[in-house]
């Protein structure tokens, strides 16, 4: 009798369920995601800051932000294209360290953010300046850390830098002179996180994404699903900023929808 033959379809069978298991806990995996219930992080110290039914609690044009199917909905239609960055700023204080957890989806053409540490402008309404973990339908820029109206890119996708001060701040006009190519000329990348196109992978283009802020001193740290896309060591001390409000945006550009859902906050 042979023992490896009669062996041999046991063995295929068992392969075939191995993979079969791995197939299924990795399209469990994707679906946490994509699932629609609601997301229990009280133990952990999280705090839901949008209720999923009403704008309570956030300040906006309602032109453009709405709430549908317990989202938070940013959408720019042809009849209502932007002239200006407009944001929808929640209304539940000014956070100085903290994690900000939330999950969204974006058009193709889309560009958001999420803006954090930031001021209203008086001189444009529903404008915020200040650090944002930026989005886009295309993943050129989703995962870097972009100050809006301010000091521009600080750190693009894949890596960590530190930021320090311009020469002569306090000349008029040295802030906006350090800016080059839509960057702050002052800023050193000390370490790769990963290259950004390979990174880019691990962004579903299609569905949703978990946007993960990790807001501590003069760390601010950018996740997508999981994953540490930009670090940012800011020591840029006439700059930065250590608390300020949260909002979200919509973008001037081309028709557009983002939404959003299960924004948390947990305060550090």
């Amino acid at each position: 009798m042979n023992i490896r033959f009669s062996l041999r379809p046991f063995l295929v069978l068992l392969i075939c369920s191995l993979m079969s298991f791995q197939s299924c806990k990795e399209k469990r995996e994707i679906a946490q995601v994509d699932d629609a219930g609601q997301i229990d992080d009280k133990e952990n110290g999280f705090v839901e800051i949008f209720d999923g039914k009403s704008l309570d609690g956030w300040k906006g044009n309602t032109t453009y932000w709405s709430v549908k199917d317990g989202k938070l909905v940013g959408e720019v239609t042809p009849s209502t294209l932007l002239k200006k960055n407009t944001f929808i700023i929640w209304e539940g204080g000014e956070p100085e360290n903290f994690e900000l957890k939330a999950e969204f989806k974006i058009t193709k053409n889309g560009n958001s953010g999420i803006n954090y540490r930031s001021e209203l402008l008086d001189s444009v309404p529903y404008a915020l300046r200040g650090y944002q973990a930026d989005i886009d339908g295309q993943n050129r820029y989703t995962g870097q850390n972009y100050e809006e109206r301010k000091r521009t890119t600080l750190a693009y996708r894949g890596e960590k830098a530190i930021i320090t001060s311009q020469e002569n701040p306090q000349l008029k006009g040295s802030l906006s002179a350090n800016v080059k190519n839509n960057a702050w000329q002052n800023r050193e990348v000390i370490a790769s996180l990963g290259n950004s196109d390979s990174l880019k992978t691990k962004i579903n283009e299609e569905g949703w994404n978990e946007c993960h802020l990790v807001i501590n001193g003069n760390k601010l740290q950018h996740y997508i699903n999981g994953i540490l896309m930009s670090d940012v060591i800011d020591n840029d001390s006439i700059n930065r900023k250590s608390s300020g409000l949260i909002g979200v945006q919509v973008h001037v550009g081309p028709p557009m929808k983002v939404e959003y859902r299960n924004i948390r906050l947990k305060k550090l």
